[in-house]
């Protein structure tokens, strides 16, 4: 190994060495060919020795190469920043000017300037300390030396995430909802923004204060099958399949004459057929633009939110008319396009959008009617008072192939993307292949690629749950290139969690904090410390590294949300016959009857501690006591869901979400990670019973008894 190339690599927040989080952990060390690939990808040389040494020098002259640095992130009550001068510089007069980002100036703002004792060296370091406490915020930082100004941007962050008052006295619980999954009566075989609605109301009847959803943003015009939530074009945008077209502005019943038969065929479907419905959809969507545009109050509407929206909008909208047209004829998606047509800041871009205006407006009406539509939903939640409410979900990553990337490509890094080492779920990883910020770029342009995804994903949410949390300080990168080895990136975890905390003020929102997976000492503990609440399911709170006894719901921690699982696992009825490891092997993720017949055995032991942790906690529904230790062959145990339900209700966890899958004991799993859809049907699966049979379902009846007993339900 080459020492200086780690050192270089160290410096770059560029893992030289890492353990995954294997049921038998592993230890690896990154060979050199791989951390010069990354020193590369992160704008350094390191080819050669003398390559090394003047990358090495670079980085220890950066900071004494400008004034001020691009950002400073600061406490609240702590607040300042450092300069760069020159020593002869130093006996000027200096000057601070803070504007809010309402571009007031900050009155009467104290401030003492420490300077280095150097006056040996050319340069020397002025500390600015700001002894008047700011309001948390962003500022506008200008700082005259004589009369030379120097700009940059001063982030004043509170210590914690915000928590709403409410969950300081009570413990609440809610739904784990994919809403693509939900049945109606009416839907057009999808679950869509009106069955959201009327499932707030159901919350509201039956004392749920919050309704986690999968993220919720747009998948590609050209590809409605590629229907992962987590692999969008765009974090800033929705998903439009989830607009239900009668409630669009401008619908006539007259719209879908003809199509009812096909409507009634989609909805009756076992499994979301994506291309027909969002096809379907697309093509009334496309009459109801058209009138839109006859109809100046509408299109008045329509052209406000376009200038709120702005430059994103039109990057998405131009990326998807592009795409539209382009994706037969160009391989390798929008990196296949003539140059002119690579980024949306071309003179050729700019006269193709105004040729193609009306087909890009197209695009920006979608996202203005599901914005309109997801407000409704928005304004149920104030209206039934909800204490959280809508519980959004910001995804990792991006897809590589993307709107996201394609605007503003410079954000990310190149030939590479995220994944995960192995972990107690995933014993071979995880290549997610998807786009990843660039740590140095993101603190270039002082966060502004964070700030604006976090505030789209907090947009009419309660809560938002952030996506393996852990790339706050590190994400797991992988080359594009076959069998090339992948190593961890890091990024200012300090700076990231303090614009969380922030927005998070900013927006109301609480945050939840994914961290299943290979999680670093001591991350935990500084997440919880800035109120991050955990994600805690029922299979992984047990003793002894998960191997031991389940953890009684006393031993649960506060800040937390508990489930008993997640969408990339098994339901509770799937775990229980193990129908999950028989799909594992069937489809080669458990390489062989050995294997198979060693899980089994795993999963009856496991079967006989979940049974003996509800004896324990006397959680049985009491028409329905524990009948033995239901082999494998002996059934299924009447009332088991009930007694799970009770048991996570009973925790200390602050909130408790509730698997629809689970109360109607589906025995099929949503997502089944590492398989494409012509394996699994991943994201395709509908509940079993419609939304309005909801509460007249013993199932569901029973189940609310259930929670009943550790939360607050109504009629129950």
């Amino acid at each position: 190994m080459n020492k200086n190339l780690q050192v270089l690599a160290s410096k770059l927040g560029i893992a030289s060495q890492y353990s995954d989080a294997g049921l038998a952990a592993k230890s690896y060390e990154v060979d050199d060919d791989t951390l010069r690939f990354f020193v590369r990808v992160l704008g350094y040389k390191a080819n050669t020795e003398n390559d090394i040494r003047h990358s090495l020098k670079k980085l220890e002259g950066k900071r004494w190469q400008k004034v001020l640095e691009s950002v400073y992130v600061r406490d609240c009550d702590c607040c300042g920043f450092d300069a760069i001068i020159k020593s002869s510089d130093a006996a000027c007069n200096m000057e601070l000017k803070l504007y809010n980002r309402q571009k007031k100036i900050c009155e009467d703002i104290s401030y003492v300037v420490h300077i280095e004792d150097n006056s040996s060296e050319k340069y020397v370091r002025a500390e600015v300390e700001i002894t008047t406490q700011l309001a948390a915020g962003y500022y506008d930082i200008e700082f005259y030396i004589d009369n030379n100004c120097y700009k940059s941007v001063l982030v004043a962050a509170p210590e914690q995430c915000y928590q709403p008052k409410s969950l300081n006295e009570h413990k609440i619980w809610g739904y784990a909802l994919q809403l693509y999954s939900l049945r109606s009566k009416k839907n057009w075989g999808v679950g869509d923004f009106s069955d959201l609605r009327d499932f707030v109301k159901l919350c509201a009847r039956c004392g749920a204060d919050l309704i986690g959803l999968n993220p919720i943003n747009l998948p590609n015009h050209c590809f409605p099958e590629d229907a992962s939530p987590y692999l969008s074009i765009s974090r800033l945008f929705l998903n439009p399949i989830y607009i239900d077209v009668s409630k669009a502005l401008g619908f006539k019943s007259a719209d879908i004459s003809g199509l009812h038969d096909k409507i009634k065929e989609l909805n009756a479907s076992e499994t979301i057929r994506y291309t027909e419905v969002y096809n379907l959809k697309m093509a009334v969507l496309e009459k109801l633009y058209m009138r839109l545009l006859e109809n100046d109050k509408h299109l008045s509407a329509f052209k406000a939110f376009c200038d709120e929206q702005g430059e994103d909008l039109e990057n998405l909208a131009a990326f998807q008319c592009l795409y539209e047209q382009k994706w037969q004829d160009h391989a390798g998606g929008w990196r296949g396009w003539e140059k002119e047509f690579l980024n949306p800041n071309t003179a050729a871009m700019k006269k193709y959008c105004e040729q193609n205006r009306k087909r890009l407006d197209f695009f920006k009406f979608l996202q203005f009617e599901a914005f309109r539509q997801f407000k409704f939903v928005e304004d149920e939640v104030k209206k039934q008072g909800m204490q959280i409410g809508i519980y959004r979900d910001l995804a990792v990553g991006v897809g590589r192939d993307s709107a996201e990337l394609w605007s503003d490509n410079g954000a990310f890094l190149q030939s590479c993307g995220a994944g995960a080492p192995p972990d107690a779920f995933f014993p071979n990883g995880q290549k997610w292949n998807l786009g990843a910020f660039h740590p140095e770029e993101l603190r270039e342009r002082a966060y502004e690629p964070l700030i604006k995804i976090l505030r789209a994903a907090m947009k009419g949410a309660g809560a938002l749950r952030i996506d393996h949390v852990m790339s706050l300080m590190r994400l797991f990168i992988i080359p594009e290139a076959d069998n090339k080895e992948g190593t961890y990136i890091y990024y200012n975890f300090d700076e990231m969690l303090k614009i969380v905390a922030l927005e998070s003020h900013l927006n109301k929102c609480l945050i939840v904090g994914e961290s299943i997976g290979n999680v670093p000492e001591g991350f935990l503990d500084k997440i919880h410390g800035a109120n991050i609440f955990s994600m805690s399911i029922l299979w992984a709170e047990r003793w002894d590294i998960g191997w031991g006894d389940f953890k009684h719901p006393h031993d649960y921690e506060e800040k937390a949300v508990v489930s008993i699982g997640t969408h990339d696992m098994a339901p509770l009825k799937m775990w229980w016959f193990g129908y999950d490891i028989e799909l594992s092997r069937k489809l080669g993720l458990i390489a062989t009857d050995d294997e198979m017949r060693d899980a089994y055995h795993r999963r009856e032991t496991d079967r006989l501690k979940l049974l003996n942790a509800m004896d324990s906690a006397g959680v049985w529904p009491e028409d329905r006591h524990r009948g033995g230790n239901y082999l494998y062959g002996e059934g299924y145990p009447e009332g088991l869901e009930e007694a799970v339900h009770s048991y996570i209700a009973a925790s200390k966890a602050k909130i408790v979400l509730i698997q629809p899958e689970d109360i109607f004991q589906v025995d099929k799993r949503q997502n089944l990670p590492g398989t494409d859809r012509d394996k699994h049907p991943n994201w395709r699966r509908k509940l079993p019973v419609d939304l309005e049979e909801w509460e007249n379902n013993d199932a569901y009846k029973r189940n609310l008894r259930a929670i009943g007993k550790g939360r607050l339900v109504k009629n129950n």
